[in-house]
């Protein structure tokens, strides 16, 4: 059953292919804030799947986060979801991610419970 209050926590490792000069988001080496918005993203889709009729999923529509400290290469970030609303088919969530040295992002997201096959048929 949806509830407020599920959680999930998503875990990734700090490598090239997820730094910002590899995503095109910057030119250094650091934890890339996409990279971190997917994680974020990962973990709200988490949280709630094992919930969700059959044939359901979740998509995101909104993200609002800040990412206020870098994060090196081989760092270990974590994001977290947290459901704080479910309004019929909306769902909101805070999210925040943390490295060994604390937060690094924190926000709230969106997402909104689709049927998989009504809203794979849009795309013909």
């Amino acid at each position: 059953m949806l509830k407020e209050g599920l959680k999930y926590t998503s875990k990734a490792v700090v490598t090239e292919a997820v730094c910002a000069s590899a995503v095109g988001s910057g030119g250094l080496d650091v934890f890339a804030t996409p990279s971190m918005v997917a994680l974020m993203e990962n973990a709200a889709m988490n949280a709630v799947a094992p919930f969700l009729p059959e044939g359901s999923t979740t998509v995101g529509s909104e993200i609002s986060t800040t990412h206020v400290k870098p994060s090196p290469l081989g760092a270990e970030i974590q994001a977290t979801a947290t459901l704080t609303a479910v309004e019929g088919r909306k769902l909101t969530f805070d999210v925040e991610a943390c490295d060994g040295n604390g937060t690094i992002g924190k926000g709230t997201h969106v997402r909104f419970i689709v049927d998989v096959e009504r809203f794979m048929s849009k795309l013909k």
